[in-house]
């Protein structure tokens, strides 16, 4: 999922302080819990609850579109880096990607660290790679489990977790670590294209029975560098990505979008050595639900006191 669409430059201003000032509102209620760095919150229970009846009015879209078909996964948030590294999402984000360090040293170093804390030195460089990376898309750890020829129909799987990427912002709906909800489809490239064109109703009715109007938008992943334009050209062009927005601060700019519908050809089943029956590369899509973002998005439409949202809502 990306971020929210850029405003126009002479209306950045203005954007920002309607985000400041909602991200105020809501720490100001206890909903979420600032801390030192921007982006990274502590939530409540009353958001924790929110939480949870959004991701129950997910799962029963899940199970009205696909029935008991598809297989629950729940990854840890973080995974393997060399799983990671199949990916490719270091080539595309690497502005956005997280890696996990830790101590392996001896005493001595350990000592060595510990003076150069006490002088008020970085004390990074004794820490050293621990193999693993923070999960960026709640789908990355499932791949790895996939390597090999696929059953004849293919594979679905419901998969819920926090992914973490780095953006710090004022703005309350770019956390740096929030949870997905996706719907996975891995098969043919028919499933897969199929898969992500009847998700984009499904995700638009989800977000309409919230009381939230949304509107589906052609879209592109935030690439980095030079080569990244061209690859967010192409996934525009060839109708890779389709988000669902919401607009949390009226026309100050385009929407921020809270579900994600991707598909992503065969670059899954490449890198991950799966195939389908035939022997061929598998392709994949999927679909995301923000979980913070539509809490946030439900929270700005509906107010900040939930005993004076619509009662279908309050139950």
């Amino acid at each position: 999922m990306t971020t929210t669409h850029s405003a126009p430059e002479t209306e950045l201003s203005e954007l920002d302080s309607a985000r400041a000032a909602f991200r105020a509102e809501l720490i100001d209620a206890g909903l979420l819990v600032p801390s030192s760095i921007p982006g990274l919150y502590g939530r409540s229970g009353e958001f924790e609850d929110i939480i949870e009846f959004v991701d129950a009015r997910v799962t029963e879209a899940g199970l009205a579109e696909h029935g008991r078909q598809a297989t629950r996964f729940r990854f840890a948030p973080v995974f393997p880096r060399e799983a990671f590294e199949r990916t490719d999402y270091i080539a595309s984000f690497p502005n956005l990607t997280g890696a996990i360090n830790t101590f392996e040293g001896d005493n001595k170093e350990h000592a060595a660290l510990l003076a150069e804390r006490s002088d008020g030195k970085d004390w990074d460089h004794f820490l050293h790679s621990a193999g693993t990376m923070l999960v960026s898309a709640a789908c990355h750890p499932s791949y790895s489990m996939l390597t090999g020829t696929l059953p004849a129909e293919g594979t679905l799987m419901d998969i819920y977790g926090y992914c973490f990427r780095h953006e710090p912002a004022v703005d309350p709906a770019r956390m740096q670590a929030f949870r997905m909800h996706e719907f996975v489809r891995v098969g043919t490239p028919d499933e897969a294209i199929a898969h992500r064109e009847r998700w984009v109703p499904r995700g638009l009715q989800v977000l309409a029975d919230l009381g939230l109007e949304a509107e589906a938008v052609i879209a592109n992943d935030p690439f980095f560098g030079r080569a990244g334009r061209m690859l967010a050209a192409n996934q525009r062009n060839e109708n890779l990505k389709t988000e669902l927005v919401v607009k949390l601060y009226g026309d100050l700019d385009d929407g921020t979008a809270v579900v994600s519908c991707n598909c992503h050809r065969d670059h899954f089943g490449h890198t991950f050595d799966i195939s389908t029956v035939d022997g061929e590369p598998a392709h994949s899509a999927c679909v995301g639900f923000g979980m913070e973002r539509i809490a946030l998005a439900l929270l700005r439409t509906h107010g900040l006191d939930r005993s004076a949202w619509p009662a279908a809502l309050r139950h």
